[in-house]
């Protein structure tokens, strides 16, 4: 008995199905892909029920004739390739001639296609693959594709969709990305009959990421311009100043083509080198040109990943044209749009409320220590160091320190308990700072060199896990509106409960934009958005049992002090205690905070012992 069998086309199509359409994101990716390559300038969006139950693409492209809308759906059939020597300069977005043939393969399809030339238009009706219905209808010139139940004849599929919610900001995002990398044509999404983006197509790339990423992300940008042997990079970097959590805002574009590269992310990310704290990443729309023959797109289903013909010379292109930006940096970019433009991006939701300067701790909350010893502890760099004068170490205190009310004398003495008494060990005196991010200190025979920002992050992540299941938060005086994205915004609503006991209050503003109403205690309020956006970034890559230690070493990285600040002498010399006294060893990721050093080995080093 044979044990291979021959898979009917039927099965064979489905399982092809699965490499391109992995879920209704996918199918909004290949349909707006395909209205692009047919030369549309606009382009609507349609969904409900998170994509999985509908779909629909409007473009005023150039159409299909009635024999082209019916060979569409099958498999290989593509007008934008002829033979194989197309591979080698491919122009458009698509050329597998796969993607309506996989997306029928698994769902309920209605085409209505017109070309300007004809009287009247095509309608034709698919189902699992099969043409069920195809005639003459009236329409407009373009086409509109409506996809529904996606995936209802394969259940192994439909069981591992998440929730209509994360679906849906899943397909948003798919368009962002075709409409960001391609600002001539504007681009509508709608989703449960509300409005989520809307770009003017007015060629001009900062109208897009205006329109797309809002208003506080484009006004951060810097522009870029640069050619390196036949590779122009065009866009925008982020300023330093407003570097972001994560590295969901970076998006890179080859030939108009949204890629994922982590040769391209390398080499923005080292051009920032020495100019962002380590745990931020720079935000960048970057649009490549070369020539066709340079790039393969051919290596993937979703032609998301490209391979170049020279690595070296894309990455050195991408690396100094993000370098020179930098340098020319005389602020942040002044976007200027044309008064149309505005009227097209205007909001149309309640206006938020107007923002205002993040207010500092010290007016959050009123006067307590720097540190105590306590579970409470909180760092406040915007406090003037102290003024008083202080004494030199070998001359004794001239008034005391305080003054204490004095015992009433026993009546008779007391004999006390003679034990041996405990080495004291010599005190820890800060001898400085250096490069404003180290303290030197010395106890005894011993050097010490701290990490101030890594001792004090464990210092507010002990304080933060004493405290017990819900940390105590901050009401902002003024609350502060943000934009996440769609993706953010969905990974938050699936944590609120934990951000709440965390000592978040997040209020929904519009479909996918937030006020931060409070934030836990030991947080300066000016690093709310930062710590949000790692939070995010962490959730997205760890699993809720990891999630609560996950954000509290974010909240506690946030509230430390920082590389670069300038420290209190006072603040110094609890760090420096703390950590002489073995207290603190490592930060909460591991790293250590200090290396000794001690007389004997510095003797050593300076050739004073034989």
């Amino acid at each position: 008995m044979a044990v291979i069998n021959i898979l009917s086309p039927h099965v064979a199509d489905m399982i092809a199905a699965g490499e391109v359409v992995e879920r209704p994101g996918s199918v909004v990716k290949e349909l707006l892909e395909n209205s692009v390559d047919a030369g549309a300038h606009n382009i609507t969006l349609e969904l409900k029920g998170g994509g999985a139950t509908y779909i629909r693409v409007t473009d005023d492209g150039c159409g299909m004739a009635p024999d082209d809308a019916g060979n569409c759906f099958l498999r290989h059939a593509t007008s934008k390739l002829a033979d194989e020597h197309g591979l080698e300069a491919i122009q458009t977005m698509g050329f597998r001639g796969e993607a309506l043939a996989a997306i029928s393969a698994v769902s309920r399809v209605e085409l209505l296609t017109r070309r300007e030339q004809d009287s009247e238009g095509t309608y034709v009706s698919v189902e699992a693959g099969e043409i069920q219905d195809m005639h003459a209808a009236g329409c407009p010139k373009g086409t509109v594709f409506t996809i529904r139940d996606i995936f209802y004849n394969t259940p192994a599929r439909l069981k591992f969709m998440k929730s209509d919610r994360a679906e849906a900001s899943w397909c948003v995002q798919q368009a962002l990305r075709v409409a960001l990398g391609r600002p001539d044509v504007s681009v509508r999404c709608i989703r449960d009959g509300r409005e989520e983006f809307f770009t003017p197509g007015d060629g001009r790339a900062e109208s897009a990421v205006y329109a797309l990423l809002g208003r506080d992300a484009a006004l951060g940008m810097l522009p870029v311009e640069g050619e390196n042997e036949g590779v122009s990079v065009t866009g925008f970097v982020s300023s330093p100043a407003a570097g972001r959590g994560s590295r969901a805002m970076q998006f890179f574009f080859v030939n108009g083509r949204a890629i994922r590269s982590q040769s391209l992310q390398a080499a923005v990310e080292q051009a920032y080198k020495n100019t962002l704290m380590v745990g931020r990443f720079p935000a960048c729309v970057l649009y490549v040109k070369l020539s066709p023959g340079a790039v393969d797109v051919n290596v993937h289903p979703t032609k998301s990943e490209v391979k170049f013909s020279s690595e070296k010379r894309v990455f050195d292109a991408v690396h100094y044209a993000a370098v020179s930006a930098l340098q020319a940096e005389r602020g942040t970019l002044a976007m200027e749009l044309s008064r149309s433009t505005e009227k097209k991006l205007a909001p149309q939701r309640p206006a938020a409320p107007d923002p205002a300067p993040v207010q500092t701790r010290m007016e959050l909350h009123s006067p307590r220590p720097a540190y105590n010893t306590g579970a409470d502890i909180i760092y406040r760099p915007q406090r003037p160091a102290s003024t008083a004068p202080r004494r030199p170490a070998d001359q004794s205190p001239s008034v005391p320190r305080a003054a204490s009310p004095a015992p009433a004398a026993p009546s008779a003495p007391v004999p006390a308990p003679q034990a041996e008494p405990e080495a004291e060990k010599p005190p820890v005196r800060v001898a400085g700072e250096v490069m404003r991010s180290y303290i030197i200190a010395e106890q005894g025979d011993k050097i010490w060199f701290i990490d101030k920002h890594a001792a004090h992050e464990r210092m507010v992540f002990d304080a933060l896990k004493a405290r017990g299941r819900d940390i105590m938060s901050q009401t902002l005086l003024t609350p502060q509106p943000w934009r996440p994205g769609a993706e953010n915004a969905e990974i938050l609503r699936q944590n609120g409960e934990l951000l709440t006991k965390l000592g978040f209050a997040l209020e929904q503003f519009g479909q996918d934009d937030l006020i931060v109403r409070a934030v836990p205690d030991s947080l300066d309020p000016a690093q709310t958005v930062a710590a949000l956006e790692e939070i995010c970034e962490k959730l997205r890559r760890g699993s809720r049992d990891l999630a609560r230690d996950s954000v509290l070493q974010t909240v506690a990285c946030k509230a430390a002090v920082k590389a670069g600040w300038d420290t209190d002498p006072a603040e110094m010399q609890v760090l420096a205690e703390k950590v002489a006294s073995g207290e603190i060893r490592y930060c909460p990721h591991g790293r250590p905070v200090s290396v000794t050093l001690t007389k004997k080995e510095l003797d050593r080093q300076f050739g004073r012992l034989g």
